[in-house]
C-alpha cells in the first residue's frame, strides 16, 4: 500500500491537471445549430454564450415561438457540447474516476 506522502503528491498533480484542464477549455468555443443552420449558437468552456447568429430567413415567416424554439435548441445543444468536452477531458486526467463537485 502506498505511504500518504505518495497519495498526497499524486492528488496535488492530478489537481494541477485538472486546473490546467479548466483553464485551456475556458478558453475554447464551442457551436452548434439548429433549424437547418439558420441558428448558430457559439458558447465558450465556461458555459457562457459568446455568439449567436440568426439566418435574417429564419424571420420572414414571424413565427417567433419557432424563433425562440430553434435559439434555445441551438444555445443547449452548444452548452451540451461544451459539458461532454469537458467530461472527457476530465476522464482522461482521472482515469475514469468520477469527481464530485468538479461541474
Amino acid at each position: 500500500m502506498r505511504n500518504m506522502g505518495d497519495i498526497l503528491r499524486q492528488a496535488q498533480v492530478m489537481q494541477h491537471k485538472i486546473a490546467k484542464m479548466q483553464q485551456e477549455m475556458a478558453t475554447k468555443d464551442f457551436e452548434a445549430s439548429s433549424g437547418g443552420g439558420m441558428v448558430k449558437a457559439v458558447v465558450t468552456g465556461k458555459q457562457e454564450l459568446k455568439a449567436l447568429t440568426i439566418d435574417p430567413k429564419a424571420l420572414e415567416g414571424g413565427d417567433v415561438e419557432m424563433l425562440q424554439d430553434l435559439i434555445l435548441a441551438a444555445v443547449n445543444e452548444a452548452a451540451r457540447i461544451a459539458r461532454d468536452s469537458m467530461e472527457r477531458e476530465m476522464s482522461a486526467i482521472s482515469g475514469g474516476i468520477k469527481l464530485p463537485g468538479i461541474f
